[in-house]
């Protein structure tokens, strides 16, 4: 048991009596299909070794209580309120009060919880402490909800009170990781395929910005808009009902988007990002980590220059690593606007990373 799952119990045991079930809820990276979980397209994610842990015990009664290791603070419900609270409360709250919609009967409970997931960092700390608390809840309980309608119902809690509205690949990740995989997943259908990762002399690094973002401040509400007021008259085109069906950035030329380059540009990046996501499986299969990378590459100038959620920090990072030969490909990851990038380092290199005056801005790993 590690220091984070230890702490989580002790803090348990400190403020209840009963013997909890310990769960853990890891974050995720992605690879590549960024911004297009929620555009009908494909995405490459990966849970990984930080995560989420929650000691959770049914307690008897109609009194729900929470306690966050990382906060250092608590609070409690009942089984009848989950009205809309605050911060980090609000995404506990969300989770419950979709079990209450789909009229799943919980009784009240214990919980701690606590992790080692960097907030603000594009590995989904939201989305694993949403999935870890449906996944204890379904599991105690016993409301028999398999891990795709847990997905979907943590993807609707964050749409709800915290009014992000994302895509379903966090929480699908969160919930469907398997180790030393990656998920091909196709966020049209919800359905995947697992990818074993093996690239044999790399391996993937992640640089933090020190940039922290919150997805919750409205720009990333307001690229999904613009993408399905793009899509709504790309639509006029024969046979498109989705970004799925434009094969060519030739379709998004021929549309005057409302004379308005933000849809132009949107979904623009979103037809490119489809199509290199599909490319992106091939390759994987294939161990091609040069052409991997590039895609890498291509997909932050795409995010950079026409989704336009990058910084700059983010974009001198990328910019560093495409000037070193030891790393093949390289992005921001996440909803953007700060975080961390995912690169693809030769291992050679990993080793004396952290002593390169290749990243000698304040934006320090």
């Amino acid at each position: 048991m590690n220091n984070i799952a230890s702490e989580v119990l002790a803090a348990y045991k400190s403020r209840f009596s009963s013997n909890p079930r310990l769960y853990y809820s890891p974050g995720r990276i992605n690879l590549i299909g960024e911004h297009i979980d929620y555009n009908s397209g494909y995405v490459m994610p990966a849970a990984i070794s930080k995560g989420i842990y929650y000691a959770v015990a049914a307690n008897n009664t109609n009194n729900i209580n929470f306690y966050s290791v990382d906060f250092n603070e608590a609070f409690s419900t009942t089984i009848n309120n989950f009205s809309k609270s605050e911060g980090w409360k609000n995404y506990l709250l969300s989770v419950l009060k979709e079990f209450e919609l789909l009229s799943k009967s919980i009784g009240g409970f214990d919980c701690v919880f606590g992790g080692d997931i960097p907030v603000g960092s594009g590995m989904s700390s939201s989305a694993a402490v949403e999935g870890g608390l449906a996944f204890a809840v379904n599991d105690i309980f016993n409301l028999q909800l398999n891990r795709k309608a847990l997905a979907l119902l943590c993807q609707r809690a964050e749409h709800n009170y915290p009014n992000v509205k994302c895509g379903i690949m966090d929480m699908y990740a969160s919930l469907n990781g398997k180790q030393n995989h990656v998920i091909l997943l196709d966020c049209e259908t919800v359905t995947h395929e697992y990818f074993p990762f093996d690239f044999e002399d790399y391996q993937i690094v992640l640089i933090n910005s020190k940039v922290q973002h919150s997805l919750a401040s409205g720009e990333y509400n307001l690229r999904r808009k613009n993408c399905e007021t793009g899509i709504s008259i790309l639509k006029q085109e024969p046979g498109v009902l989705t970004f799925r069906d434009i094969k060519s950035t030739a379709v998004v030329d021929n549309i005057k988007m409302n004379c308005q380059a933000k849809f132009d540009n949107c979904c623009r990046y979103v037809v490119e990002e489809i199509k290199r996501t599909q490319q992106a499986g091939l390759l994987l299969k294939q161990h091609n980590v040069e052409a991997f990378g590039k895609l890498m590459f291509e997909t932050h100038e795409g995010l950079s220059k026409l989704y336009k959620v990058s910084c700059p920090e983010l974009d001198f990072l990328v910019e560093k690593a495409r000037q070193n030969k030891m790393i093949a490909g390289a992005r921001l990851m996440g909803g953007g606007f700060g975080g961390c990038t995912i690169n693809i380092i030769h291992k050679r290199f990993c080793t004396g990373i952290h002593h390169s005056n290749m990243y000698s801005l304040p934006t320090a790993i």
